[in-house]
């Protein structure tokens, strides 16, 4: 029922997100393959100008998006990414609430840290994501 539900989806997403960040460059690459209903839009957080409604700085922080006018922030917009791709298990995952807060939890850390994670993990991920992904 809830698979069924994530169908009648039709508002675009729009994520953005750090381009310098290798590991956030394969979870985009990842994104975009799995994109194919297209309600998923991807903006460079570099390639922002100063007339955008984001604040590049705290977005830097805390990945963010926007759906219609409501801007969201944290593990939601992970949530809603995946709601528009065709990763069914992703997706059931994300259906779990003990899921949604284990991560939610899981991703404060993340957050904190991204940076180290990044340079750790994050080139080897880029890589085989655009392999994997052409």
């Amino acid at each position: 029922m809830y698979l069924d539900s994530l169908k009648t989806i039709t508002e675009k997403l729009t994520i953005y997100y750090d381009g310098d960040c290798p590991l956030c460059l394969a979870e985009i690459h990842f994104l975009s393959h799995h994109n194919h209903r297209d309600l998923l839009n991807f903006v460079n957080l570099h390639a922002m100008d100063s007339t955008d409604e984001v604040n590049c700085a705290l977005a830097m922080k805390n990945i963010h998006g926007r759906i219609g006018e409501e801007l969201i922030v944290g593990p939601r917009v992970f949530d809603e990414a995946y709601k528009r791709t065709d990763l069914k298990f992703i997706n059931f995952l994300f259906s779990l609430a003990a899921f949604r807060f284990v991560y939610a939890k899981f991703y404060v850390l993340f957050a904190k840290y991204r940076h180290q994670i990044s340079s750790l993990i994050g080139p080897c991920l880029l890589r085989w994501a655009k392999r994997r992904y052409r």
